[in-house]
C-alpha cells in the first residue's frame, strides 16, 4: 500500500502475490510507481505476501529504509534469500521446458544476491518508539499478535490519524501476547482473512488435545503424518506443542522431521529471541531429541522411504518446496495422513486437496488422493471474524474510514456486514486494486481513482485450475467409457467442440465492427 503527502511517498509492505497462476502472473508486472521516488518502506512482517517484492522493488532502484521490527528483520534475511533462489529455481526450470519448445527464456523475478541487497535497507526500531519515515510521516509499530516481530503501524500524516493492522494474530496464540492498537483514529486499514469464518474457541491445552488425537490415530494406521506449513511461526507452534506431547508420553516415540532449509534457520531465529516470548519457560524446546532438522535434499528423498513419522514441510500451501515430493508419494498411500494447520488460499493445491479432489496434478503426475485429510484450524495465526470484530470495536468510532482488505470477496463482506450491524452509517471500504483514496482528518475517505476490475476478478481459481482438473480426470473418465471406439468418438467429439470454438472466434474477429463502413466503400 502506497501513501503519499505532498511529493513525498511511503509503501506499508512490498509483497508478492499468491494464489491462482493468473495472480501470480502479476508478480511479473511493472510497479504503478517509480521505485526510485519512494521514500521509505514500513514492513509489517516477514510473510512473503508482505514482503516477497522488496528485492524486486531494490533492483529496480529502491534505495531507503525498510523499517521493522529486530526480529522481522532477522527474519527477512533468511525469507528473502529463500524467496531469491527460489526465483532462480524456477526460471531455471521453466527455461528446461522452454528451450525444447522452442520459447523465450524466462528471467527470475529477482535473484538471491537482489534479496540480500534488500535485507540489507532494513532498519530496525523497537515497538511504540516514535520515527520519522519520511518527511511528513510519523510513525510508530504496535504488537499485531500475528507472527515473531508482527507490527500494526500508527501514522501521523497530513493532519490524519491512521492505523494499518498489517495481519492480525488471534487471541490466547503461543509465543505472543494479543494484538494491541491505539484509539481515536481517523481512519482504520484491517485484514480481512476471516471475515466471516469464526473459529472454534480453544486453548492452547485443548489445541494440543487435537493434536495428540491426530497423531495418535495417524501413527496407529502405520502411515506417515504430513504436514504441509509453513516456514515461519506455524512450523515453530508445532513442534513446540508436539515437543510438549511427547515429554507427557501423550504421543508416541516417533521422528520428528522438519523437512524445510528455511523452517530450520527461521526456528533458529526463533531460539534468539526466546527470551521474548510466551509458553516456553525460557527453554529452548525446539533442540528437543524427537526433532530432526533435514537441510539436505538428499536426505528429504530418503524420507521418501519411511513409514510411520512426522513430516513438516513448506510450502503451507503446498505450492513449491520439498512438501509437493512428500505429498506425491504419501497421497495415494490409504495408511498416510494429511494434517492442514493454515489457511489454504483459493485456486492453490492445499485448497484443491482440502476442498475434497480425488485425483490432483504434482509437478505433472496424477496422484490419486486416498489418504486421510484432516484439518486443524486452531493453528491459524491470523484472528478470526469475531476477534478482527472486536480489534475494530475496541478502535473505537472513526473520525474517518474504515477500509477492509487481504481477504477474498466473501470474507470482506462477512466482515462488513458486522461492522455496518454495530453502525449502518459508518464509512466502510473494501478497496479494489489500483484504487486511490484522499484521507482528510476527521471525515470519510473520498475516491479519487477507480481499481482495475480486471485485476480484481484474478483472485481465486482461474482457468489453469479447471485445466489441471480437467486433464487429471480426463484418463480416468474415458475408462469409464465401455469400448475403445466409443473412447475414441469422445476424444473426437472434444477436439471438434475446441475447433468450432477457435473457428467461431476468428469468425467473429473478421466481422466488420458495429457501425464501421463496409469494406469496399470510402469515407468522402
Amino acid at each position: 500500500m502506497e501513501l503519499a503527502l505532498g511529493a513525498r511517498s511511503i509503501l506499508v509492505d512490498c509483497g508478492l502475490f499468491q494464489g491462482s497462476r493468473s495472480l501470480e502472473a502479476l508478480n511479473l508486472g511493472s510497479f504503478g510507481f517509480d521505485p526510485r521516488r519512494i521514500d521509505a518502506v514500513i514492513l509489517t512482517h516477514a510473510h512473503i505476501d508482505h514482503c516477497g517484492l522488496l528485492p524486486k522493488l531494490a533492483a529496480q532502484g529502491y534505495e531507503g529504509a525498510i523499517w521493522c521490527t529486530q526480529a522481522t528483520s532477522d527474519l527477512l534475511e533468511f525469507m528473502l534469500a529463500d524467496a531469491g533462489r527460489i526465483q532462480e529455481y524456477e526460471a531455471e526450470r521453466r527455461n528446461r521446458r522452454r528451450d525444447r519448445a522452442g520459447d523465450a527464456l524466462f528471467e527470475p523475478l529477482y535473484t538471491e544476491e537482489d534479496a540480500i541487497s534488500a535485507w540489507r535497507l532494513s532498519r530496525p526500531v523497537a515497538l511504540g518508539n516514535w520515527f520519522e519515515p519520511a518527511p511528513g510521516f510519523k510513525a510508530r509499530l504496535w504488537n499485531a499478535g500475528h507472527i515473531l516481530g508482527s507490527a500494526s503501524v500508527e501514522l501521523y500524516a497530513g493532519g490524519a490519524h491512521i492505523l494499518l493492522s498489517g495481519d492480525l494474530g488471534p487471541d490466547n496464540k503461543a509465543f505472543h501476547a494479543d494484538p494491541a492498537a491505539p484509539k481515536g483514529l481517523d481512519h482504520v486499514v484491517c485484514e480481512s482473512t476471516y471475515g466471516n469464518r469464526a473459529r472454534e474457541k480453544l486453548t492452547i491445552d485443548e489445541r494440543r488435545a487435537q493434536l495428540e488425537g491426530v497423531v495418535k490415530e495417524a501413527i496407529a494406521r502405520g502411515g506417515n503424518l504430513v504436514i504441509p506449513s509453513f516456514a515461519l511461526e506455524r512450523t515453530q507452534e508445532l513442534l513446540l506443542d508436539l515437543a510438549r506431547l511427547s515429554d507427557a508420553n501423550r504421543i508416541p516415540n516417533v521422528p520428528i522431521f522438519v523437512d524445510s532449509p528455511l523452517a530450520s534457520r527461521a526456528t533458529k531465529v526463533f531460539s534468539s529471541h526466546i527470551d521474548e516470548m510466551e509458553d516456553v519457560d525460557g527453554r529452548d524446546i525446539f533442540r528437543h531429541p524427537s526433532i530432526r532438522y533435514v537441510e539436505d535434499s538428499l536426505e528429504s528423498m530418503r524420507l521418501n522411504t519411511v513409514s510411520g513419522a512426522i513430516i513438516l514441510a513448506a510450502s503451507g500451501m503446498c505450492e513449491a518446496g520439498r512438501i509437493r515430493h512428500h505429498l506425491k508419494h504419501n497421497l495415494f498411500r490409504r495408511e498416510s495422513t494429511v494434517l492442514f494447520v493454515g489457511f489454504q488460499a483459493e485456486g492453490t493445491l492445499g485448497r484443491v486437496i482440502l476442498d475434497g479432489a480425488q485425483r490432483v496434478r504434482i509437478s505433472g503426475e496424477d496422484v490419486n488422493v486416498r489418504a486421510q485429510i484432516r484439518r486443524i484450524d486452531s493453528y491459524s495465526a491470523h484472528a478470526d471474524r469475531d476477534e478482527l470484530h472486536d480489534w475494530i470495536r475496541d478502535r473505537g468510532k472513526l473520525g474517518g474510514s474504515l477500509f477492509l482488505s487481504h481477504g477474498e470477496g466473501q470474507a470482506v463482506e462477512g466482515l462488513r456486514a458486522l461492522v455496518q450491524g454495530d453502525d449502518p452509517a459508518a464509512s466502510v471500504i473494501a478497496p479494489q486494486m489500483g484504487e486511490r483514496f484522499a484521507l482528510p482528518p476527521g471525515a470519510p475517505a473520498k475516491r479519487l481513482e477507480t481499481g482495475r476490475v480486471d485485476l480484481n476478478q484474478l483472485a481465486g481459481e482461474d482457468w489453469q485450475n479447471d485445466y489441471a482438473d480437467f486433464i487429471t480426470n480426463l484418463k480416468r473418465n474415458l475408462y469409464s467409457i465401455k469400448s475403445a471406439r466409443a473412447r475414441r468418438e469422445a476424444l473426437d467429439d472434444m477436439r471438434r467442440v475446441l475447433d468450432s470454438y477457435n473457428a467461431l472466434r476468428e469468425e467473429r474477429k473478421a466481422r466488420p465492427s458495429a457501425g464501421a463502413k463496409p469494406s469496399g466503400r470510402q469515407e468522402r
